[in-house]
């Protein structure tokens, strides 16, 4: 007489359990590693925070999502050059990368504490384009501090251009002394192998006959 009960007939039904043989099978492709970079090796992270970027779009008069993600100002190890850069979470698409200039200005968004809003001359899309972005973080406190950061690397960035002029007028000082110092011993050699042939030419005559008559 079979049984009509749902979990006796599964318990009738169930297949058995796989039997551990301690066999070791070999995998039939060796998968090799692989290196991932991401274009950030030689920069150090100066902030790292989670917020939603948008863009302002000309044509269509609105604000335009272009993700979520993390947003980082990374300096470069060697120039000390700062770019903003931000990702999407899932994908790792770039949505913002352009260099923090000493000209930008980025300011509180009206209406909303947790926003603010800036222009840039941004190349996320692999071209330059002048963008005006704003960003919205979880916290007012973040805001604050996205800003506060942007403000002091822009004024960081006026003053290592400031110093990198005042050296290469100290270079080019240098190389003009280096030139005239040049052209003097030019000069003077000039003048010191002139100085034989004018005694030479001056024992000539005293030896000519009409000097001796």
């Amino acid at each position: 007489m079979s049984s009509t009960d749902p979990e006796h007939r599964e318990e009738e039904n169930a297949p058995a359990e796989d039997e551990d043989t301690g066999a070791q099978v070999a995998p039939i492709v060796k998968l090799e590693e692989v290196a991932v970079t991401t274009g950030e090796e030689d920069e150090d992270p100066i902030l790292d925070l989670k917020a939603k970027l948008y863009r302002f779009d000309k044509d269509g008069n609105q604000w335009k999502e272009r993700g979520g993600g993390t947003v980082k100002f990374l300096k470069h190890k060697i120039s000390g050059r700062v770019r903003l850069v931000m990702r999407q979470s899932k994908t790792l698409k770039i949505c913002a990368n352009h260099l923090v200039l000493p000209s930008m200005i980025v300011q509180e968004h009206v209406g909303n504490e947790k926003s603010c809003v800036w222009h840039a001359s941004d190349f996320a899309d692999g071209e330059i384009k002048e963008e005006l972005f704003c960003i919205r973080f979880a916290t007012v406190e973040n805001c604050k501090t996205f800003m506060e950061t942007f403000q002091d690397v822009a004024a960081s960035q006026k003053q290592q251009e400031e110093d990198a002029e005042e050296t290469q007028g100290e270079d080019k000082d240098a190389s003009d002394a280096a030139g005239l110092l040049e052209k003097l011993s030019v000069e003077e050699k000039k003048e010191g192998e002139a100085k034989p042939k004018v005694e030479a030419d001056k024992k000539d005559v005293e030896a000519s006959p009409s000097a001796s008559a």
